[in-house]
């Protein structure tokens, strides 16, 4: 009997391997002028990289770079169709205020007669409202002591 061949059967390509991929990624860096960019960049005289470096280390720049960390952390932490609310909301009220003409005699001070009938009216206390619950947020907010900003994200404590 003759002895038993060993043959293990190929994959079947599915699509482009990593060579390919890495060699069709070049390719194209190379055809949209990105490779020469880098490599003027790499090549140019050190100054540029010394204006990068010095302004990047500026108290300025690095307090800039870590306020806008913190501001697209709590961006993320808002879903998006609260933030669109807000966001119209907010267009809306713009468009309001520049939109009022003030009457010659309509827009006085209402007097004591008139902000009775204020404190009696359902639907501005309703208007009032998530105003009112806001303020009360953010003097919570104001109150409460500064953390590391990755703590407060993540919850977890940081090293000091």
């Amino acid at each position: 009997m003759a002895p038993r061949i060993g043959y293990d059967v190929p994959p079947t390509e599915t699509g482009p391997d990593a060579h390919q991929e890495l060699d069709r990624l070049l390719a194209t860096l190379h055809e949209k002028g990105v490779l020469r960019l880098a490599n003027d960049l790499v090549g140019a005289n050190t100054d540029i990289a010394r204006v990068l470096i010095g302004g990047l280390s500026k108290k300025g720049t690095l307090d800039a770079i870590q306020n806008l960390s913190i501001l697209l952390m709590v961006l993320s932490r808002i879903e998006p169709d609260q933030f669109y609310r807000m966001a119209f909301a907010v267009k809306d009220a713009v468009a309001a205020v520049g939109a009022h003409r003030p009457a010659e005699n309509g827009d006085g001070a209402p007097g004591l007669g008139g902000a009775y009938r204020m404190l009696n009216d359902d639907d501005l206390w309703r208007a009032l409202r998530p105003l009112f619950a806001g303020l009360e947020a953010f003097a919570s907010g104001l109150d409460r002591e500064p953390e590391k900003p990755i703590s407060a994200f993540t919850g977890k404590p940081s090293r000091s």
